[in-house]
């Protein structure tokens, strides 16, 4: 089939992407920036032919003009998580609305969207947006709508494992809310992508909605106290009923990595309980053996293990604060800028000082004065930033548009010895970060380490004036031990 894949940049569409394509299909990945498109490395040489990539912004619906009319098929993979926005319930609407009327001019017979269980009574906003545009897209005159409704999703890099991770391992004990007793019905991601795809061009499935569920109904705390079993870990859990919403959210986003909209959209979401109803189960149509919690577990942590964390909920733009073109900074602006330029000559092979450079951030750190990156992580994140919690999708890969501790990668470009990142932590003005080697005529190389940054008004000047004092002490010593680092033998 020829196929329309909307999300392809986000957490579910990365994964779902290389399966598609393996199975032969053609796959056309409507994409808001075409620039941040980068093909899943898990995707073959020889099916990366059938993948291209076409640009439009759902919300307007005049760039959606040169989409491909003779698909057979659509992917509807968008959700805004943004608890930000008040108006997301009907910009969710507005998108699936435009979507839908661009499917009536096609030949597609069937569009697939990935929706959330909505079983319980009084839903939060955000299940009943997810059920709002269901409503939508099955307005759609030709194609048919098939919904997949999931609970929670268990994968390594899944915003539901990475938040239930990070309470386990950093809270021996636990003081929580109430919401901690609603249940779920965990969902391994690997189930996910094979249902997405099984329902591809099944007759049984056109028209049809189901819930999906794995073998296990847990409560949130049952599923926080399984995954310190499975680590080794000894916790201790108090549910106390003083914690508003409110609160709720800011204990979430200071101790998890997940930003504060999208605590808060959680929070107000986990007060429902998500269980599949066995009147809606996929079972009939598409006969799967789902994993269990706890294997789905095991195989986010084996991925972890083995650096092979395909993507991640920190992909998304809405896991920070960043503009949504931000790849309009590519280019690092030359007027009304302040800079911090070390040039420092080295003798060790190129490919050493490179791989010091793409494993900069996340377990390996910042090559100088660690503490003082914490520091500043933590005071990102008390003023709503995202903090140096997201760390990194891989040790050692880095692409464009990859989250890196408080900044988002522009460029990764190895064979031109070059890497920049622009800052997605709360500033008065905005700030990049490039480093790049540089071929001598006489055949010699020199690290370049330039920070750059542009300030917005007083407060952005007053801004740099008041952390150039730690400039001498971070910023030389970074593009010192970016050249002297030795890795241990486990990267070698």
């Amino acid at each position: 089939m020829k196929i329309l894949l909307t999300g392809a940049t986000g957490y579910i569409g990365q994964r779902l992407l290389p399966g598609l394509a393996e199975a032969g299909h053609e796959v056309v990945c409507l994409v808001r920036d075409a620039r941040r498109f980068a093909l899943p490395d898990t995707l073959p040489e020889a099916r990366r032919a059938q993948v291209s990539a076409v640009q439009g912004d759902l919300l307007k619906p005049e760039t959606l003009a040169d989409l491909p009319l003779d698909i057979d098929a659509a992917y509807y993979l968008v959700h805004s998580m943004s608890g930000g926005d008040k108006d997301f319930f009907q910009l969710e609407q507005d998108s699936a609305r435009h979507f839908a009327q661009y499917l009536d001019r096609t030949g597609a017979r069937q569009v697939i969207y990935l929706s959330g269980i909505a079983n319980d009574h009084d839903l939060s906003v955000h299940l009943r947006s997810r059920s709002a545009v269901e409503d939508v897209l099955a307005g759609a005159q030709r194609a048919q709508l098939t919904v997949l409704r999931a609970s929670i999703i268990i994968g390594s890099g899944s915003a539901s494992f990475e938040i239930i991770r990070d309470i386990v391992e950093k809270l021996p004990v636990m003081v929580t809310p109430r919401w901690l007793d609603s249940r779920c019905q965990p969902l391994g991601i690997r189930d996910v992508m094979f249902y997405l795809v099984a329902v591809l061009g099944n007759p049984a499935c056109l028209g049809q909605s189901f819930d999906l569920g794995g073998p296990d109904v847990l409560t949130y705390k049952e599923m926080l106290l399984g995954l310190a079993a499975q680590r080794g870990y000894k916790r201790w859990i108090v549910t106390v009923p003083v914690l508003t919403p409110r609160l709720s959210s800011w204990w979430l986003y200071l101790v998890t990595s997940t930003s504060f909209s999208l605590a808060q959209s959680l929070v107000e979401s986990l007060k429902n309980d998500t269980v599949a109803d066995p009147a809606r189960s996929i079972a009939r149509a598409v006969p799967h053996q789902c994993m269990s919690y706890r294997e789905a577990l095991a195989l986010a942590f084996q991925r972890i293990e083995q650096n092979e964390v395909v993507s991640s909920w920190s992909d998304a733009m809405s896991s920070g604060t960043l503009r949504q073109n931000y790849m309009d900074a590519i280019q690092i602006p030359k007027n009304g800028m302040f800079f911090d330029r070390q040039l420092r000559p080295f003798t060790r092979p190129v490919a050493e000082v490179l791989d010091n450079i793409w494993r900069i951030g996340g377990e390996r750190g910042w090559y100088k004065t660690d503490w003082l990156w914490r520091i500043r992580g933590l005071m990102d994140k008390l003023v709503g930033g995202v903090g140096l919690r997201r760390g990194r999708r891989s040790p050692s890969r880095l692409r464009a548009g990859d989250p890196l501790d408080f900044w988002r990668v522009l460029v990764a470009d190895r064979a031109a010895k070059r890497l920049l990142l622009y800052a997605e932590m709360r500033l008065p003005g905005e700030a990049w970060l490039q480093f790049r080697i540089v071929d001598n005529e006489d055949g010699t190389h020199a690290l370049e380490q330039l920070a750059a940054y542009r300030p917005q008004g007083l407060a952005g000047r007053l801004y740099w004036y008041s952390v150039l004092p730690f400039h001498g002490i971070i910023f030389k010593g970074m593009v010192k031990n970016l050249i002297e680092f030795d890795a241990p033998d486990a990267e070698k």
